[in-house]
Formats: C-alpha cells, structure tokens, sequence
C-alpha cells in the first residue's frame, strides 16, 4: 500500500495532489463544516478499496478535528449516507 499523505484541502497518493495517481478533495463550507468534493483513482490501482482508504483518513481528519462533513462527490454520498458508521460526522441541516 502506497502512503496516503495529507494536503491543506485532502489526502492523496503520489509525490504532490497535483501529480496523484489518488486523491479526495474537500472544500471549507462553513466553520466546522467541509464538503468532500471529489474523489479520483487512477484506472492502474482501482479494485484495491484506495479510494475507500482515502475516506477513511478524511473521516478520521474530520473526528479528530470535531468536523461534519458534506458529501458532495457521487463515492462519498453512497459510503456515507448508506452506512451508520459515519453519522457522527455527517453534516445534518
């Protein structure tokens, strides 16, 4: 497993965000709130749960840093809306 490195705004695999084979992108929304915007695998390391690894750190990220999160990206809307798990950090209007 490649080393999944945190960025200001994400976590990634590869030398920078910018030249990630993959990465999760999420935007400040409000104080305590960010949207999770996009999710990216390259096609070479699909099949591997990368881009579930890379949710999990943004879900840590987010409970270790008393954040809600905002599904945006299609991947982070399913695994957060159809599993309990992550309802601690799920953002409720």
């Amino acid at each position: 497993m490649m080393e999944i490195k945190q960025a200001e705004k994400g976590f990634f695999i590869g030398d920078s965000m910018e030249s990630s084979v993959a990465r999760i992108i999420w935007e400040n929304t409000e104080e305590g709130v960010i949207s999770v915007v996009s999710t990216y695998v390259d096609p070479s390391l699909r099949g591997q749960n990368i881009a579930g690894k890379l949710l999990d750190s943004v879900i840590l990220y987010a409970r270790s840093n008393s954040v809600k999160i905002i599904p945006v990206c299609s991947y982070v809307v399913k695994k957060m809306t159809r599993n309990d798990e992550y309802m601690d950090v799920l953002y409720q209007k």
